[in-house]
């Protein structure tokens, strides 16, 4: 798990005016990247230093959350069937950075001091084992996820994707984040900033 004080850094001391924390990235129909193709990114910081996000809308292929807890020890495999309910976490790719580090994206009724990163509109960011304890303990936040990996660039790198038609941006919501139906956020986030994907296809075809 990734120290939320390298994440700090990341963010240059804070969110300022004009950068992207706590919005969320649209990668554009015609992105080029394949690993980022139709993804879905949460901006967790971003400043002169560089970016650092998570993609929410692509599930990690049979990773499920109790194996791991298993995996890294926090839990017994003897305590799998005595879970709660809120410890069905889901799993996400996060992004093609330290694929094996783990990043929990959460509602903002848990926090650890000087582990926990609060980003913006109750939303917090925390990459210590702790939390994945207290998760398996149903002491954990209301709603997260936790991502393998993290999306980076370096500074100045994403501005100039923005600028070269890379990507697009809208504000971020809880269901685009947590939500369950990973399929849909694409598409949904599309809406949101007025993008029908059915009309662009069909008027791309007729080009």
């Amino acid at each position: 798990m990734k120290p939320a004080s390298n994440i700090r850094a990341a963010r240059g001391g804070g969110p300022k005016r004009g950068y992207l924390d706590g919005q969320m990235l649209i990668a554009m129909p015609a992105m080029r990247d394949e690993r980022f193709a139709r993804s879905l990114i949460y901006i967790c910081a971003h400043s002169s230093e560089g970016a650092m996000g998570i993609v929410v809308n692509q599930p990690a292929e049979n990773i499920k959350f109790p194996d791991l807890l298993v995996q890294l020890d926090v839990i017994p495999a003897k305590d799998l069937i005595q879970l709660p309910p809120r410890a069905d976490v889901a799993v996400l790719k996060g992004g093609p950075v330290e694929t094996g580090r783990g990043f929990v994206l959460h509602s903002a009724d848990f926090f650890i001091e000087n582990s926990t990163l609060p980003i913006d509109n109750g939303i917090c960011l925390t990459a210590t084992l702790d939390i994945l304890k207290a998760i398996a303990q149903g002491a954990g936040p209301q709603s997260a996820v936790l991502a393998l990996g993290y999306a980076g660039w370096a500074p100045g790198q994403l501005e100039n994707e923005i600028t070269e038609n890379g990507w697009l941006n809208c504000d971020a919501d809880k269901e685009l984040i947590f939500g369950s139906d990973a399929e849909s956020k694409y598409e949904r986030a599309m809406r949101k900033i007025g993008i029908d994907l059915g009309k662009l296809s069909s008027e791309a075809g007729h080009a």
